[in-house]
């Protein structure tokens, strides 16, 4: 009976220690971005002023059946999720692979999850952040009106969506280096967001854009968005939750193949 409590005692407080060492994790990282003015200003800033030039000033016009301000509510939603994710990851991990940290912390105690954990932790953070100050320009001068419900469905949308750009993020920063990682992850991030339909009702856009658009990850995530605030652009959402997953379990394999390679090169 001792040696069984003992042995409960034990794991109980291992399981203590281990959330401990995630949640610092967490919060050190959490800190660290806030210091950083260039990260938190084109990750929360950009898509409130472009929403505030774009979706206010075109606000009346209709798209699809609801206000152009409703439509890009959601739209700039998934381009404010997609910059945290891709530049909380691929930047953050590239940076501090050049720097040596990534050495560092494998030589520690310290569970390679926690680290990861502690990026999709600031990731999620910061998109909460860029969406609930879209909501707040939307409902105040942008007229946005919808029931509590879609709000908040919205919101978890967008959330949980972040999760394939965070594994899109972490195959670029280990795919990347630290010096040219900002600049390849513009080029790739904002061309992405424009075909994909993020800073304008994708009928506008050429036609061969349009074609290209379902072959993005942006795109699947903006019609689920869009289908909350009432402006639904195809017959079933399951097929773009389908590919989703696809493009979230494709990313995370070649990361895992990039991540092992890295730490073949170093180690041995």
């Amino acid at each position: 009976m001792t040696v069984a409590r003992s042995t409960t005692s034990t794991r109980v407080s291992a399981g203590r220690n281990l959330m401990r060492i995630f949640w610092l994790e967490a919060k050190y990282e959490f800190l660290k971005m806030i210091r950083i003015p260039i990260f938190a200003i084109s990750t929360v800033v950009f898509p409130l002023m472009f929403y505030t030039l774009f979706g206010l000033m075109f606000g009346n016009s209709d798209a699809g059946g609801v206000s152009m301000s409703q439509y890009l509510l959601a739209t700039y939603g998934v381009f404010g999720i997609v910059g945290a994710a891709l530049f909380g990851f691929g930047v953050g991990i590239a940076s501090e692979r050049g720097q040596g940290w990534m050495r560092l912390k494998r030589a520690s105690a310290m569970p390679p999850m926690a680290y990861f954990s502690a990026k999709m932790f600031v990731a999620v953070v910061f998109s909460g952040l860029v969406v609930l100050g879209l909501f707040l320009l939307g409902y105040s001068l942008g007229g946005v009106r919808m029931p509590l419900l879609n709000w908040l469905l919205l919101l978890v949308v967008l959330l949980i969506g972040s999760f394939p750009f965070a594994a899109m993020g972490l195959m670029f920063g280990y795919l990347v280096g630290p010096n040219s990682a900002p600049a390849i992850l513009n080029l790739i991030y904002l061309p992405m967001a424009f075909a994909s339909g993020l800073w304008m009702p994708i009928e506008m856009l050429p036609s061969f854009v349009q074609a290209l658009a379902p072959w993005l990850p942006p795109y699947h995530l903006a019609q689920v968005a869009l289908d909350v605030v009432g402006n639904a652009q195809s017959d079933g959402m399951l097929i773009h939750v389908v590919w989703l997953l696809g493009y979230t379990l494709l990313f995370l394999n070649i990361a895992v193949v990039l991540y092992r390679r890295d730490e073949g090169k170093t180690y041995g």
